[in-house]
């Protein structure tokens, strides 16, 4: 997910069309697949698969596709072993990017993050991680004010109500914990897994954001790419002039 408004942008996944939807599906396979080979196949457990769970639900990946990944996985077959890798950088107006990458040869993968850069304005290089903070992030299609109650009974540290849903953040260590304590209220959330948010948002023009933009979904359509992050503050952008 990039950084702007989670909410948002799962729905721009949900809304992707078939070949696009192809390549997020077999992005959120390969995490759950190196998820679990470095911990096992029991989400209670493991927490990087449980993220991983939590994310392919939320773009809507078949279970079917899932339970067989776990299961190849599980038995050792198909596949190379991955290995996560970061990269830090800064694109169009100076915006900070974050990218988090799964990859079974770091000297492609870097090559053709640093040739997105370079082909869209921006720059891999700077140290750019310390302006992301990780959360824990719950979305619920309800605006019920008893929701909200509950959250910040419970621990949450932020809550936003936009478009009626509720979107709920937690400390990393307090995600499921919440979420357990939530669904005896609301039920299952739309969402509910491990994210970073920016601490503060570049104001950007529509053409600015759109330059940004571009270079998110560059980024995004590489195999090895599994999430961008970024500063810009992309939905004020698009409230002004929606992107064409």
């Amino acid at each position: 997910m990039a950084g702007h408004s989670k909410w948002s942008q799962i729905k721009r996944k949900k809304a992707a069309n078939d070949k696009q939807r192809g390549k997020i599906i077999s992005k959120h396979l390969r995490a759950i697949q190196s998820a679990v080979r470095e911990g096992g196949g029991d989400p209670s457990v493991n927490v990087a698969l449980k993220n991983a769970l939590g994310a392919a639900k939320a773009d809507d990946v078949p279970a079917d596709n899932i339970d067989r990944t776990v299961e190849r996985a599980l038995g050792g077959a198909d596949g190379g072993e991955f290995e996560s890798v970061v990269y830090e950088g800064y694109g169009p107006s100076g915006v900070a990017f974050l990218i988090e990458a799964l990859t079974d040869n770091r000297n492609r993968t870097v090559a053709e993050v640093r040739h997105v850069f370079s082909k869209r304005g921006g720059s891999l290089s700077g140290s750019t991680a310390w302006q992301f903070d990780p959360v824990g992030v719950l979305v619920y299609e309800s605006a019920d004010e008893g929701l909200q109650e509950a959250a910040i009974d419970h621990g949450a540290t932020d809550l936003e109500v936009e478009d009626g849903a509720t979107t709920v953040y937690t400390e990393p260590t307090d995600l499921y914990r919440v979420a357990d304590a939530l669904r005896e209220v609301v039920g299952e959330p739309t969402v509910a897994q491990l994210t970073k948010i920016p601490q503060t948002r570049a104001a950007l023009d529509a053409g600015e954001a759109a330059k940004v933009e571009r270079l998110i979904d560059a980024l995004e359509d590489l195999d090895d790419v599994q999430n961008v992050y970024t500063t810009a503050d992309l939905d004020a952008a698009l409230d002004v002039a929606p992107r064409g």
